[in-house]
């Protein structure tokens, strides 16, 4: 007798928020101060200047992206505080309200009546599972960990700088003598890494790496591009 047994394994993507933190971080720290360095460059500034308005860019950049981070995580923190004590106040004078609104998440997804009853009057029994449903399949927030806040931000802040060193690194003195020499180092260095990146950040969500990877390209080199045109512009 044959045994018609398969084993099914799904695969989901976990992890999400880390790979959207490192994203932000990487994504501004290739773009931002590789159009700093462009635009001056275009106004004709020594390597040393622009290694030094780069690093404190880089510095004042990762902080502010850390903070940003960290402040969108302690928001989500608190606002998830905030409804999980509505929800117990509203579970506690208004039960049969809530009830009700248990039965509105089952019928849309077809259950019977009767089911739906039997469902209502057990999560209704504990109030904590009661409201953990309503938080979740009513207000669709899941609990966040209490340490995101303070991983976003180090996550973000770490990625800003690597991907910063990125485009950079071709005007220190060891690697180029004047900013045109290392603008083209760096248009290459950065090209390579913003397309690399944006290929392996399409493919892990799922999307089609190379239009991600050319689109990732395309606005680096759009915003490198403006502001090094600008800067001679305005330099004359």
């Amino acid at each position: 007798m044959l045994n018609h047994t398969h084993n099914h394994q799904e695969e989901h993507f976990s992890g999400s928020e880390i790979v959207r933190d490192i994203v932000i971080g990487m994504s501004d720290g290739l773009t931002v101060p590789f159009a700093l360095a462009a635009g001056l460059t275009g106004a004709s500034q020594g390597n040393g200047v622009i290694v030094t308005a780069g690093l404190a860019e880089i510095v004042a950049g990762s902080i502010a992206m850390g903070l940003g981070g960290y402040l969108a995580g302690k928001t989500e923190i608190d606002h998830y505080a905030s409804e999980l004590k509505r929800e117990y106040l509203e579970v506690e004078i208004y039960p049969e309200k809530e009830k009700q609104e248990i039965r509105d998440v089952f019928q849309e997804y077809g259950l019977s009546e009767a089911s739906t009853e039997v469902i209502v009057e057990e999560l209704s029994k504990d109030k904590d599972k009661w409201v953990n449903f309503m938080m979740r399949y009513e207000l669709g927030l899941d609990k966040p960990d209490i340490n995101r806040a303070r991983q976003s931000a180090l996550t973000i802040g770490i990625s800003y700088i690597i991907g910063g060193i990125v485009p950079l690194s071709p005007y220190f003195s060891f690697f180029t003598s004047t900013p045109q020499d290392g603008f083209i180092y760096s248009c290459i260095i950065t090209a390579i890494c913003l397309f690399t990146f944006g290929y392996f950040k399409t493919r892990i969500i799922g999307q089609p790496p190379v239009s991600g990877a050319f689109k990732t390209l395309f606005i680096g080199a759009i915003a490198a591009g403006s502001a090094y045109f600008i800067a001679r512009l305005i330099g004359g």
